[in-house]
């Protein structure tokens, strides 16, 4: 094993210009988290003009986000078979063209149809990006440092999506938010080849057929069941058919997993005490800042009335505090350890999210909502980029596209969950109050703080079961 190591940091160290092909693939990474937010300021005119109706609209989304989450794990063992090289620029290439499709889209199946194929490209590439990461950067200091660079520019996603959303929107019309894509990946199918070198595959296995069809099966309709509870309700129908038979599923894949030769998923990865904690961490995270940014959003528009560029000016103080402590984390993490640094990041995290939900119906920016949004960036910062290590931790290059994948598949599943209980709960308030005859905006405040409380139990949950996983792992050591 320490001669797999040793080689693995020679070969990370031989090959040119590692830093310039990780600013590639974080940008690659930048595209797949911007692509799930950017589209939400467009949907008011992409519905006017394609006519399409509210709940058509959803489905903007939702076609990205099912195929996406649902093809991860099998994208991440897809890269481990073919190579990580080979399936990141096949994502991005694929993402590239159905970007292209969706911005010269004229009817409404024409834009799903291509929000889908972005959403199962996006699969591909993400696992691959990361494991790519992984193999350039053998060395645990140089692995950190990587992954804060990594983690600044992809975890500015969401909070550059909205921003960028607005002004492109109002600059050049709805299919600029999918056209903006193009050349960045662009840029990056010319780069990759030139600063990573071609894949070097060991021995070639059987790809686990039924596994793939069974797991992908099941986080689709896992997503699908938490994705529709806004619209029909937690105990409908939909919700119960599809929750039923993503359990079913799900439970099928572990009964195959066990007992097939060359498994998807080999169940022994979590005995990998880092690999079970960092993935429940980015579950948690994934669910509280899934219910943050869409929370925070509505709130800036709906109750302060700013309007859609308003809104995303004032999330660059939280994009800047994420992207300055990107390069405090790697020396955090080498003074603590990956598992108290990621546990104090929530707990950051989790302080700001309760500051930030005493905030009024007349908040104003700069008095409650700059302090707030410093102390979520920090944490957060320090949250994903601690978390996407301590879940890669100790893995074999074999199983490195695996590993990513399930960080991936972590987040998607976390949001799914943390944005259907989250909303749940602020309507459920937000009626209550009405009930008792609140004004309209004191109301929705109500409904948000409740959610802001809610992410932020998410986080300190997080914390708890980081802290828990640790001492277990160092226990049977």
């Amino acid at each position: 094993m320490s001669s797999m190591v040793q080689s693995a940091k020679a070969n990370s160290r031989a090959i040119p210009y590692r830093w310039w092909a990780l600013i590639a693939l974080a940008l690659a990474q930048f595209l797949v988290v911007l692509d799930a937010s950017i589209v939400n300021i467009a949907l008011p005119s992409l519905g006017s003009e394609l006519h399409l109706s509210t709940n058509t609209l959803s489905w903007v989304i939702t076609a990205y986000v099912l195929p996406f989450g649902g093809l991860l794990l099998l994208g991440g063992r897809l890269s481990d078979r073919f190579g990580h090289r080979k399936l990141f620029m096949t994502g991005v290439a694929g993402f590239a063209l159905a970007s292209t499709a969706a911005g010269m889209a004229t009817t409404g199946a024409w834009l799903l149809t291509a929000r889908a194929i972005q959403g199962a490209s996006a699969a591909l590439l993400a696992p691959a990006a990361l494991a790519l990461v992984t193999k350039l950067f053998a060395d645990p200091q140089d692995r950190a440092k990587a992954l804060g660079i990594w983690g600044a520019v992809a975890g500015t996603g969401s909070a550059a999506g909205v921003l960028l959303g607005g002004m492109l929107t109002a600059s050049f019309g709805w299919s600029a938010v999918f056209y903006v894509n193009v050349p960045i990946a662009g840029l990056i199918l010319i780069a990759v080849p030139f600063l990573i070198g071609r894949d070097s595959l060991g021995e070639r296995v059987t790809l686990d057929m039924s596994g793939s069809v069974v797991v992908t099966a099941g986080i689709v309709a896992l997503v699908a069941a938490l994705s529709g509870t806004e619209q029909v309700g937690w105990t409908s129908p939909q919700t119960l058919i599809l929750a039923g038979l993503a359990v079913v599923l799900l439970g099928s894949f572990i009964f195959l997993e066990k007992r097939a030769s060359n498994p998807l998923m080999p169940l022994s990865i979590f005995r990998n005490k880092s690999v079970t904690g960092g993935n429940l961490a980015m579950f948690l995270i994934g669910g509280a800042t899934t219910g943050l940014f869409f929370a925070l959003s509505v709130y800036m528009q709906q109750v302060l009335h700013y309007d859609a560029l308003k809104a995303g000016l004032t999330q660059l103080p939280l994009a800047g505090a994420l992207v300055l402590i990107a390069g405090v984390v790697p020396a955090l993490v080498k003074a603590i350890g990956q598992s108290r640094t990621l546990a104090t990041s929530l707990i950051l995290m989790a302080g700001g999210l309760v500051w930030l939900s005493l905030s009024p119906s007349d908040a104003t920016f700069v008095a409650n909502l700059l302090g707030p949004s410093i102390l979520i960036g920090i944490g957060l910062g320090g949250a994903f980029i601690s978390g996407t290590e301590l879940a890669v931790h100790g893995v074999a290059d074999g199983e490195a596209g695996l590993a990513s994948g399930l960080v991936n598949t972590s987040q998607q599943i976390g949001g799914a969950i943390g944005l259907a209980v989250l909303t749940t709960a602020a309507s459920s308030r937000i009626d209550h109050l009405l009930s008792r005859g609140a004004a309209e905006a004191q109301a929705l405040t109500g409904g948000f703080s409740w959610v802001f409380l809610g992410a932020a139990a998410f986080a300190i949950i997080g914390a708890i079961v980081v802290l828990v996983v640790a001492r277990q792992s160092r226990r049977y050591k």
